[in-house]
């Protein structure tokens, strides 16, 4: 066989296997997809607002100064394609339902030099905190059981994780999600009417 033969044969083979990873992936992701149980979800919240992270320029900035608007915590990593997949998207999202009171916050697993570029490149448009290898727990704590990328947390404006999303995020169902959250109010803005 010639050894332009073999290339052609080795670029069929490896598109096909591209094409059966990215299936299972999809497949496997909906599979492990777990519901959070209250005490879980009210774990997992804690946890990440908890949570200090330094941003691209190396300050420490805290999960919690969102609390209010509709979160959209997402752990990525820039090796991983998937996430590399649904940033644009999620660019996108953030310039539409912004003013409206959502914010994603990009928890990357990464080096920090490498998260930069990242960020610089594909031009994010919102937080991007520098996870280490400790974010993990983090990841675990808010329902990720099978510590992969890219993990998503929807929390609502008073902090209580509403979803989670393991594997890339459909877009579309993620918007049927956060557009009624993004009509409500959060529980410390609900006050009893004066009698």
């Amino acid at each position: 066989m010639s050894k332009f033969k073999q290339i052609i044969l080795y670029f069929f083979v490896a598109v096909i296997a591209l094409g059966a990873g990215s299936f299972f992936r999809s497949l496997l992701s909906d599979i492990y997809q777990t519901e959070l149980t209250s005490e879980e979800s009210q774990q997992g919240a804690k946890a990440i607002l908890e949570a200090s992270l330094p941003d691209l320029q190396g300050d420490d900035q805290a999960v919690s100064q969102w609390l209010g608007k509709v979160m959209v915590v997402n752990f990525w990593a820039t090796w991983c394609t998937p996430c590399r997949e649904e940033i644009p998207e999620f660019i996108e999202a953030q310039n539409k339902y912004g003013d409206q009171g959502l914010i994603f916050v990009g928890i990357a697993i990464d080096q920090p030099d490498k998260v930069k570029m990242f960020s610089q490149e594909f031009g994010i448009n919102y937080p991007v905190l520098i996870g280490s290898f400790n974010t993990w727990s983090l990841l675990e704590a808010a329902g990720n059981r099978m510590s992969a990328l890219p993990y998503t947390v929807v929390l609502n404006r008073s902090g209580e994780i509403v979803d989670t999303y393991l594997g890339r995020v459909n877009l579309k169902k993620l918007e049927k999600l956060v557009e009624p959250l993004l009509k409500e109010q959060p529980a410390a803005a609900e006050q009893p009417a004066q009698i």
